[in-house]
């Protein structure tokens, strides 16, 4: 079994130690994959995320990309053809796999495209407005009104 090192990521990602640890329990959890197809998973910015998958043999209409319930399914499914070549030795592997990755909390994927035998997922993550940090225009101060104060306004 593959260990990674995380230790950059949670440098890196202060407050967000959730996603490396998504990304370590997905790894871990992953026994009848035996790491195929291998994949890495790169910090493009702040908010902005690549997942790149080996996926040597498999064409676009070979492959499907879903996101259902947070976790990111990319599935490669070979079509069976009649095979006329006959292989003397077959390394590069055509089989079928599934891999799941859970995405964090406002993760979307972006795009995805294919290029020299590697599919690559881009991610953004978006916060909602309400959840962007504000800045707060601090003023001069303001005396809060006295008791003194309180009994003018009654009086008058």
């Amino acid at each position: 079994m593959q260990t990674f090192d995380f230790t950059p990521l949670y440098r890196t990602l202060v407050g967000f130690d959730r996603v490396a640890d998504m990304i370590e329990e997905a790894a871990k959890n992953e026994p009848t994959q035996q790491g195929f197809p291998p994949y890495n998973v790169v910090q493009l910015g702040d908010d902005e995320y690549r997942i790149e998958l080996a996926t040597a043999g498999f064409g676009e209409d070979d492959l499907s990309i879903e996101v259902r319930e947070g976790v990111l399914i990319v599935t490669g499914r070979k079509k069976e053809g009649d095979e006329t070549r006959q292989f003397l030795h077959r390394g590069i592997a055509q089989r079928s796999f599934e891999r799941r990755f859970q995405l964090a909390d406002y993760v979307l994927v972006k795009s995805a495209v294919i290029e020299d035998g590697m599919l690559q997922i881009d991610l953004r993550r978006e916060l909602p407005e309400a959840m962007k940090p504000r800045s707060i225009k601090i003023g001069k101060t303001h005396a809060l009104p006295t008791r003194k104060d309180k009994q003018k306004k009654l009086l008058k």
